[in-house]
């Protein structure tokens, strides 16, 4: 044996399993690349269709629906359809701070959510399933039979007309339905 060969040899390492290192990193970046791959196809679908019930939502408050797309502008639009005032939206500027600001953003959320819903006259768990799901509950309001109501902050009134007709109409919160020449007690 010549003095090169003997230095030459390598002999395995006691821990060697039979693959090499670079094909394990190649591995785990091909299957982080696939995960990564689904999660922004599944984050462009829902954006899209929460995009697609704003939209209608929107345009069934009388609002353009291409108002949806401009950031901060639709926010506004949106205060708006709720019957909030715009200027709330300085509000969200709190949301840089720590802890404090976050809850205020939470709270003007779910304020927004709940004036959202009454405008089309939903109740609580509507403004539950705006908070949580709200690609889902655009798509319902917007593309469903729900309809534009107006102001959510108002308080609205149901009564019967007695030929299947139901009126809904906005009131002052001191005044009380009037009972006109029908017994309605026993709808």
């Amino acid at each position: 044996m010549d003095y090169y060969d003997y230095y030459s040899y390598t002999s395995p390492s006691y821990y060697d399993y039979g693959y090499d290192s670079v094909d394990t990193i190649t591995t785990i970046g091909a299957v982080l690349g696939a995960f990564l791959g689904f999660f922004i196809i599944v984050g462009l679908v829902v954006g899209i269709l929460q995009l697609a019930g704003m939209w209608k939502v929107y345009t069934k408050a009388g609002e353009k629906g291409w108002k949806c797309i401009i950031p901060i502008y639709n926010l506004v639009i949106l205060f708006k359809i709720s019957g909030l005032s715009p200027w709330i939206i300085f509000g969200y500027l709190a949301g840089i701070i720590p802890f404090i600001g976050w809850i205020v953003c939470l709270g003007i959320t779910i304020y927004q959510c709940n004036a959202l819903a009454k405008s089309f006259g939903k109740d609580v768990g509507y403004t539950v399933g705006l908070i949580f799901l709200p690609t889902i509950f655009y798509m319902i309001l917007g593309f469903g039979k729900a309809e534009y109501i107006g102001n959510g902050n108002a308080s609205t009134t149901t009564s019967y007309q007695g030929d299947g007709v139901v009126n809904i109409s906005q009131r002052p919160q001191d005044e009380s339905p009037t009972n006109n020449d029908e017994d309605n007690s026993n709808l």
